[in-house]
């Protein structure tokens, strides 16, 4: 199974090379990297354009500052894989979960697989309010969807790919997320989780989501699962 690992990079110089190469390095033998710089300006561009060229590796730039959400559409039209995933250009998640993810989905047994960072796994303490958010817009998002979800906000949702292709996604920043997840739930997709490790970054290191992203992700969740008909 071919799994195409979508990364949104903005302003991640000192640390996309070292996804990209970690990526390459998770253990399963066929895997696309659709890499988005996002209108970056501390020299991310000239890192991934001077990259030499790779069959597993595409590179896409955008002119002008979209968002995550935006970064993750502009790729959903790239993917060639049977599976996918994002991949966030910082270190908090390790590709290395990659193959355990995988497993419910080559085994047909889930449209898409979450990792979950509260789930049991050792994680690096996170801030109490940020981990407190999590849990509110999870729960939200639970009671919206009818789903039991540990982690709706987790960055590694992986996804069959036909699945994924089929949606027509509108969030630009960080409401993919609840966006995509609530349009799983409205599928009656498949979905699995499995506890993954993670090392959360903090603000003063380049984290970029904040509390009005919170917020914003409130009504992403009510839109999408009980006004959208998508």
């Amino acid at each position: 199974m071919k799994l195409s690992v979508i990364i949104p990079a903005y302003n991640e110089a000192q640390t996309i090379a070292t996804v990209i190469g970690q990526v390459r390095a998770c253990g399963l033998p066929d895997i696309e990297i659709i890499v988005v710089n996002d209108c970056s300006s501390d020299g991310t561009r000239e890192i991934l354009e001077a990259m030499p060229p790779s069959a597993d590796l595409k590179i896409l730039h955008h002119d002008q500052n979209q968002g995550k959400g935006a970064a993750i559409r502009s790729a959903q039209k790239m993917v060639t894989g049977d599976a996918v995933i994002i991949q966030d250009a910082d270190l908090e998640y390790a590709p290395t979960e990659f193959p355990v993810m995988i497993r419910p989905l080559m085994d047909n047994k889930a449209d898409a697989v979450f990792g979950s960072r509260y789930s049991g796994r050792e994680i690096l303490v996170d801030t109490f309010w940020h981990y407190f958010g999590n849990k509110v817009l999870t729960a939200i998002s639970n009671i919206c969807s009818n789903l039991h979800l540990t982690d709706m906000e987790t960055c590694y949702k992986m996804i069959r790919a036909d699945l994924f292709t089929s949606f027509t996604l509108e969030c630009n920043r960080f409401g993919f997320e609840p966006e995509i997840t609530a349009k799983l739930a409205r599928r009656r997709a498949r979905i699995y989780e499995v506890p993954i490790a993670y090392q959360a970054r903090c603000y003063d290191d380049g984290k970029k989501i904040g509390w009005r992203d919170g917020v914003a992700a409130i009504w992403y969740i009510i839109k999408y699962n009980l006004l959208s008909r998508d």
